[in-house]
């Protein structure tokens, strides 16, 4: 994507996020599945041409009721109950797209996605590049994704390095209540097909917010640094930043000062904040609940040595879930990444630190 349609397109969400929706009331306590609802309304409400169509999306509001009273505000025609058949659902969405509709396709779990995903590979991530820039497809796909809700198979996948591997995707996940609010606006706002991950175990989390006094649109493509620190970054996204924070404030026991880094967006990755902060601080572990061979870890390790080697006092390490298939939710507090495995990764750091430096370490770390 480049500069100008970044602009263009965080002017044009947060254009329709200015515009006051009805019913004002105080900052209070909301879900992220409240703030997604309400981005879909608010969308819904500014802009005739977007669409919500997914199982279960419209009587029953979906599987999480973040649907839930689309279909009585705006019909069926608009929040359309689909056939259990996502690759139907994602080639109606881009027929929708072609003839000038903005369509929000809702996959009910990560791994129910997989059937669609030719759909999403041979056409929706392609079509702006195979007409020369002259038809884009401005669809969402939501996709809740993910574990820590003690899902069985199918039901806990963490799928993010398929999309971020699809060139012509943007990809992108929250892990607040205002920026699921803000993200989704932008992502609906986008002439770019975008993947929105929805983490499910997140979907509970609360914070005091309110959609008439919304937080600055945060634009597709652009970190977070949720905290601040000098001893190491953690670099993670969507389910794992709480991870990542509640990391970070056990580490002061350690005399670590870890700062915390958000994504937000995996695909356009916002190389700048993500190397101003290993810079400062020398040291990097990436976090994400994906499997570690193969998953977006390598690609960020990868990017972080290649931009700032010289800067680097230890190898980029990454704490991940293990390489095998999502296991039975009596297991899965095993698999996911927790504050112990991150504080023995911190710890590992500053051993290599300390190796490669003949014992003197980075000054100001440990």
């Amino acid at each position: 994507m480049t500069t100008q349609t970044t602009t263009q397109t965080t002017t044009q969400a947060a254009t329709r996020a200015a515009r006051k929706p009805a019913g004002a009331t105080a900052r209070k306590p909301a879900t992220m599945a409240q703030a997604l609802g309400r981005a879909l309304h608010d969308e819904m409400a500014a802009d005739p041409t977007v669409h919500v169509l997914g199982e279960d999306v419209g009587t029953l509001g979906g599987v999480f009721r973040v649907t839930d009273g689309l279909a009585a505000a705006f019909g069926d025609e608009r929040c359309t109950d689909t056939p259990l058949a996502e690759a139907g659902i994602l080639g109606a969405a881009v027929g929708m797209a072609m003839y000038g509709l903005r369509p929000v396709v809702e996959m009910q779990f990560d791994a129910f996605a997989y059937p669609a995903f030719e759909q999403l590979v041979s056409h929706v991530s392609r079509m702006r590049n195979r007409t020369r820039g002259a038809m884009p497809l401005p669809i969402t796909v939501r996709v809740p994704y993910g574990g820590g809700i003690g899902g069985v198979e199918h039901h806990s996948d963490s799928s993010e390095a398929y999309y971020m591997a699809t060139p012509g995707l943007h990809v992108v996940t929250p892990s607040t209540v205002a920026d699921a609010y803000g993200l989704l606006r932008a992502a609906i706002a986008s002439d770019d097909p975008v993947v929105f991950l929805e983490p499910k175990r997140l979907y509970w989390s609360k914070a005091d917010w309110s959609p008439e006094a919304p937080e600055p649109v945060a634009p597709i493509g652009r970190a977070a640094v949720r905290r601040t620190g000098r001893s190491a970054t953690l670099i993670s996204y969507g389910p794992s930043v709480p991870v990542c924070l509640e990391a970070a404030e056990a580490a002061r026991e350690e005399g670590w000062e870890l700062e915390v880094v958000d994504l937000r967006s995996l695909v356009p990755f916002d190389d700048d904040t993500v190397c101003a902060s290993v810079r400062r601080t020398g040291r990097a572990v990436v976090v994400h609940e994906a499997t570690g061979f193969g998953g977006p870890g390598g690609e960020m390790a990868a990017r972080i040595t290649e931009r700032c080697f010289h800067h680097l006092e230890a190898p980029v390490l990454r704490v991940t879930g293990f390489d095998i298939p999502y296991p039975p939710p009596m297991l899965e507090k095993h698999h996911l990444p927790g504050v112990d495995r991150i504080l023995d990764a911190v710890a590992r750091l500053q051993w290599e630190s300390d190796f490669t430096a003949g014992g003197s370490g980075r000054e100001g770390a440990h």
